[in-house]
């Protein structure tokens, strides 16, 4: 029997299981830090559906400051793994099944280098798990694509953790309508156009392609 991580990965299952989460992170936090990451990277590292909502997870049961932590290291160590997993097990395929975008970023690459994948990390032009596997057939070292990808991601993640923690207090429909809420829906809406805006302003103050 194949184990099925869709019915888990879900807001859902999420909402219904906060209580028992929040029991058991509270009678042995080291343990469901570790499982949690565990859980996180496997997820990154094979490219499964389901980050976002562990993301929002991770801000639910363990709040702003240590969940930011967590996820930030579970999603970068995982997508680093996809990485090497496509750069050394799955080049041919990928190389056939992404030409368009392997193009793309390889031109991104020759014309802004390492900043080219910060952008992709700021503003997901492409899909998450898409950047690990292309990026994997490029000459980019995996170190830098960690560093690069971590320091990239974590203002969404940031972003992210705080509406899972905000989420995780809706007991009612009264709640969807708390400040606290509205102002992370806001955040998570204004995020990408403020970042796009910002990295604008950056490349036409340092003459870099728009």
């Amino acid at each position: 029997m194949i184990f099925d991580f869709g019915d888990y990965l879900t807001l859902s299952y999420l909402k219904h299981s906060r209580e028992r989460l929040e029991a058991l992170y509270a009678g042995n936090r080291v343990s469901v830090i570790a499982g949690y990451m565990a859980v996180y990277i496997l997820v990154t590292a094979l490219s499964l559906p389901g980050a976002a909502v562990m993301t929002l997870a991770g801000g639910a049961l363990f709040g702003l400051s240590v969940g930011t932590v967590v996820v930030s290291f579970s999603s970068t160590i995982g997508a680093t793994l996809a990485c090497f997993v496509s750069r050394f097990l799955l080049r041919d395929w990928v190389q056939g099944k992404f030409p368009d975008k392997i193009e793309r970023v390889n031109r991104g690459m020759e014309e802004e280098g390492a900043f080219y994948l910060f952008t992709l990390r700021l503003i997901p032009v492409f899909p998450f798990w898409m950047v690990n596997l292309v990026m994997g057939v490029t000459r980019m070292p995996l170190s830098t694509f960690y560093w690069v990808s971590q320091l990239g991601m974590l203002p969404g993640t940031l972003v992210y953790v705080n509406a899972g923690k905000e989420l995780s207090r809706i007991d009612s429909l009264a709640g969807i309508l708390s400040p606290g809420l509205v102002m992370s829906l806001v955040l998570l809406g204004l995020f990408p156009l403020v970042v796009k805006r910002l990295l604008r302003w950056y490349r036409l103050r340092t003459g870099r392609p728009v």
